[in-house]
């Protein structure tokens, strides 16, 4: 059936997985205080792909050794907590992840994930490899390109509440596109910037090394994920490393493996 658009466009309700907390406006819904714990960086977070990389890179800067501590806060999406006012405060965008900073006095929110990311390697001087600008580059092909990989593929062909061939042909040949595009770089270099473990790896493992492993929208089948050697290769080498397994296991309640979910995570006892 065409859709015709209105002159005006009217909030309905769509329908799908998490149309109950979809809405068109900004700000809280309804007041609730944050949880503060006693470490300088207090995350409130999800253990979806976005949240996954700060986890990871948190974890990883503790396993290299780093003086970093930090509390990890569930933010429940499907209950709308991401709409708390406390969250609001921390991050206007009403999106996982968030951070609030208290190192030295800081007092600083940080929300995006990126900018999470680049603002505890950038403190550590850590894990932002020997080119930066291929590092930076690559790190920003994620946040541009997996918006159409989660919102895109991942939306009309697990989450909509009916399958359509035009949207969900559209995002595959997209989403095979970043594959291959990433599968290509990865055949020259053992990571996405060159020689080195970076922020990079942390951010595009999240989205792609986890959907060629087979953990997002049940798709791997249906993308030919094996047929990316490179890409596959690359994610079986990071998942096999502790902390990258450590920073999946926070904020998760998700899941069949019951062995893989910490709900928050205060200290690193949490994980025996």
């Amino acid at each position: 059936m065409t859709y015709e658009p209105p002159k005006v466009w009217q909030n309905t309700q769509s329908g799908g997985k998490f149309a109950s907390i979809n809405r068109p406006e900004a700000g809280p819904t309804h007041d609730k205080d944050l949880p503060v714990g006693k470490h300088p960086y207090q995350l409130y977070s999800l253990a979806t792909p976005n949240g996954v990389k700060v986890t990871v890179l948190f974890e990883e800067l503790i396993e290299a050794g780093y003086p970093v501590e930090y509390d990890a806060w569930l933010i429940d999406i499907g209950e709308g907590d991401q709409f708390g006012s406390g969250f609001v405060d921390v991050n206007p965008n009403s999106k996982i992840p968030a951070l609030f900073d208290r190192t030295d006095g800081l007092n600083a929110r940080v929300f995006e994930s990126a900018a999470i990311m680049l603002h505890l390697a950038e403190r550590y001087d850590a894990f932002l490899g020997d080119n930066r600008p291929e590092m930076l580059s690559w790190l920003f092909w994620q946040m541009g390109s997996a918006p159409f990989l989660g919102g895109g593929f991942g939306h009309f062909y697990a989450y909509a509440p009916e399958k359509y061939e035009y949207p969900i042909n559209r995002y595959a040949m997209e989403s095979k596109r970043q594959l291959s595009v990433l599968d290509q770089r990865l055949e020259d270099c053992p990571f996405v910037a060159g020689d080195e473990y970076t922020i990079a790896d942390m951010a595009i493992w999240s989205w792609y090394g986890q959907l060629v492993l087979g953990r997002l929208y049940d798709a791997a089948t249906f993308l030919d994920v094996a047929s990316y050697e490179h890409v596959m290769a690359w994610a079986k080498r990071i998942d096999a490393r502790p902390a990258v397994r450590r920073g999946r296991m926070v904020n998760r309640t998700f899941g069949d493996d019951e062995s893989l979910k910490l709900r928050e995570r205060h200290s690193p006892d949490d994980f025996k």
